[in-house]
């Protein structure tokens, strides 16, 4: 298929869905008695809130790029900067489908218990700087934003099982359908209104930041984009080496810095009671990254005799996904708890790939999808409303909603990824050809290089750690100078 054919294609496809999703879901929302969730009203904005939750959609969205890097690291040199426009593409095609269509399914009035829907929220339209959100201080637009994050580095999330080996055509085809069809109604159903939630009617299960919306999500589909696309050329009986685990460590650190936006601004505020403590979701999460990085990093040493930097920033990332339901919730000696029991099973997980076969290029499926599925169930057992009035008590009774809603989240994202995928594989394509994947996603799919050390000069002096250099003294008397 030539270029041009398929970007015609694509085109026509993307103003089908939008035509397709402007005319058919008012429709139904006509047939349905509007239950109100986060209607915005007007009242006095609170400066502390909105700068707080500003400063924590900006750390969200410093994810991103630390998710690009985080992954880039990891890949081969070849393949640097195609999975780093993977984590990059999101914030501009899903940045967009928030606006347009995505805050209205996810957070409007909710229909039935199963999606939101409001016209004023297309295009954010009929929101103003001074509504604000429901049972806050904080402007509509400030929460918007935060929440746009989440939907942004979410398919980015996805991105780390197929590395190496798709199109991108097909790879932003696919995250604008699986935001459209799976995050918006899986962010309604836990936190807008929806049937899983907190709420009259609701099974009432808990997600203070988006372990069951974000990382069970991601690391489902994940499993099944691993499944469906198949393994990378020499996989696994070569080694591929990952380029530069500097930029995978400097990640880490990104994403480590940005969760504290992530977890802390969901509490939309510094002090919510309808929502929670940033300050108590701050710590937490704090505890639990250096109680993921710790167990793995062990549990890794005992089992392999060494301690790797890759091993670390793994476990400091399980630590991260397990605490993100819970940060809200629980106190912080049970984030210890929660990180460390992270950092473990997430180690031991991984550790299964060689064994199923399957290649989940960079782990987003055992560190997410375990991670956040294990994250989900401790914030039953730990959770408590002495910390949180908008939660609930640990227990048995808990314990099986969260089970549920983990479930639910895994089973649909799983189903419906598959569906998804195999439509896009079937209308253009999704892997790219044998000679591109030999060749390198970076020079085969965006005629770029990422890294061009080949084209550096030799250096005309000794490095540190030569044994000798030679003076700069005419052709016809040359000498060596010894080191010192």
């Amino acid at each position: 298929m030539s270029q041009s054919t398929f970007c015609g294609r694509l085109a026509l496809t993307l103003t089908a869905l939008l035509t397709l999703t402007l005319t058919a879901v008012p429709a139904f929302a006509e047939s349905v008695d509007p239950v109100p969730v986060s209607s915005a009203v007007r009242g006095a904005i609170d400066t502390g809130d909105t700068a707080w939750m500003l400063t924590s959609a900006a750390f969200v969205m410093l994810m991103v790029p630390g998710l690009a890097l985080f992954y880039a690291g990891m890949v081969r040199r070849k393949n640097v900067l195609g999975t780093m426009m993977h984590s990059f593409a999101a914030l501009g095609i899903v940045g967009v489908e928030w606006v347009v269509v995505g805050y209205a399914l996810a957070f409007g009035a909710s229909r039935g218990h199963v999606i939101g829907w409001d016209t004023n929220l297309l295009f954010l339209k009929g929101v103003t700087p001074d509504l604000l959100h429901a049972g806050t201080h904080v402007p509509e637009l400030a929460f918007i934003m935060f929440q746009g994050m989440f939907a942004i580095i979410t398919p980015a999330l996805i991105a780390g099982a197929f590395a190496e080996r798709v199109k991108f055509g097909a790879y932003a085809l696919f995250i604008l359908l699986w935001s459209l069809f799976i995050y918006n109604p899986l962010a309604h159903w836990v936190w807008g209104g929806g049937w899983l939630g907190v709420g009259d009617g609701n099974i009432g299960a808990i997600d203070f930041a988006g372990g069951t919306v974000v990382h069970i999500a991601a690391g489902a589909s994940a499993l099944v984009m691993a499944l469906y696309l198949g393994k990378r050329i020499g996989f696994p009986q070569n080694v591929l080496q990952p380029n530069s685990l500097v930029l995978t460590l400097f990640g880490a650190g990104l994403l480590w810095f940005g969760w504290f936006g992530f977890n802390g601004g969901s509490a939309v505020g510094i002090s919510n009671p309808n929502f929670g403590s940033a300050a108590l979701a701050f710590s937490n999460t704090q505890i639990a990254a250096a109680a993921g990085g710790l167990a793995w990093l062990l549990a890794e040493w005992r089992k392999h005799g060494r301690p790797s930097s890759l091993g670390f920033a793994s476990g400091i990332v399980a630590g991260l996904v397990a605490i993100t339901p819970a940060s809200g919730y629980v106190p912080p000696w049970a984030a210890i708890i929660i990180g460390a029991a992270a950092g473990y099973v997430c180690f031991r997980s991984v550790m299964l790939k060689s064994k199923f076969g399957y290649d989940d290029s960079l782990d987003a499926f055992g560190v997410h999808g375990v991670g956040g599925f294990l994250g989900a169930l401790l914030t039953g057992v730990f959770c408590s409303t002495a910390l949180n009035p908008a939660g609930a008590n640990g227990g048995m009774p808990q314990f099986w909603k969260q089970l549920l809603a983990a479930s639910t989240a895994f089973t649909f994202s799983a189903i419906g990824t598959l569906v998804l995928v195999w439509i896009v594989d079937r209308a253009i394509g999704f892997r790219i050809s044998r000679t591109d994947e030999i060749e390198g996603i970076d020079a085969g799919i965006h005629g770029e290089q990422g890294w061009m050390l080949e084209q550096m000069p030799t250096p005309s002096v000794g490095m540190p750690g030569s044994q000798t250099v030679e003076a700069e003294v005419p052709a016809r008397k040359r000498t060596q100078v010894p080191m010192h």
